[in-house]
This record gives structure tokens, sequence and C-alpha cells, in this order.
């Protein structure tokens, strides 16, 4: 395996996050989506979108010792908002592990900031 960067780890971490059961999403930071606003006007609108790596921060430690990621996510109506902070915990600190070249120590930090509720459209 070779290095990776922090766009590298924030990709994994994205797909691991959107892979845990009740999770509906990732949340922007209020800094991300203030840039993404003040950005020139696009024609399509496709190019609104917010990819989901926004709701991820990776980083090195300072001493380069490790990383620290940071998930901000939103959640499905129906589940116990710990249970899945906890799932989505567990599968990015694997997921981010078995993409390093070499073991490094993984601090994991999940923010949960809303809870979407699911109506029937009966």
């Amino acid at each position: 395996m070779t290095t990776v960067g922090p766009t590298t780890i924030s990709g994994v971490v994205a797909e691991a996050v959107l892979a845990v059961p009740g999770v509906t999403g990732l949340q922007p930071r209020l800094a991300q989506r203030l840039a993404a606003a003040a950005a020139p006007t696009r024609t399509s609108a496709a190019s609104h979108r917010t990819p989901p790596e926004a709701g991820v921060r990776a980083e090195r430690a300072p001493d380069g010792s490790g990383w620290h990621i940071e998930v901000r996510c939103a959640l499905a109506e129906g589940r116990r908002p710990l249970d899945v902070a906890r799932d989505v915990h567990g599968r990015v600190r694997t997921a981010v592990v078995s993409h390093l070249a070499t073991p490094e120590p993984v601090t994991v930090t999940v923010t949960v900031t809303r809870i979407v509720a699911q109506y029937d459209a009966a």
C-alpha cells in the first residue's frame, strides 16, 4: 500500500459512514457551507450538490503520530442515535486502519447533527 492523504481518507470515511444503516447523509461544517454559498453561481443543478466528503474532516496529528477523523452525520428517525453513532465510529476506524500503509493511531469523533423524520407517502 502507498501512503494516503486527507482527501483519500475523507472518501474512505464517507463511503464507510454512508453504508451504516440509519445514516441518511453527511452534514458539511458551517465554513464549508458558507464557502459553497459564496462560490460563483453555476449553471448546472448537479454542480450545486455538496460532495459527501464535506461532512468529514480528516487530518494528520500535528506531530505525525496518527489521524484525527471528525464525522458529522444526519440519522434516520426510529433508531437509537447512540447505537448508530457507535456503529459509525467502529466502521470508520476499521475502514481507515485498513487503508493505511502502516499501523497508526486513529481517533474518530462522531457528531449527530440532526435526526430526519420519515413520513409515509400514503
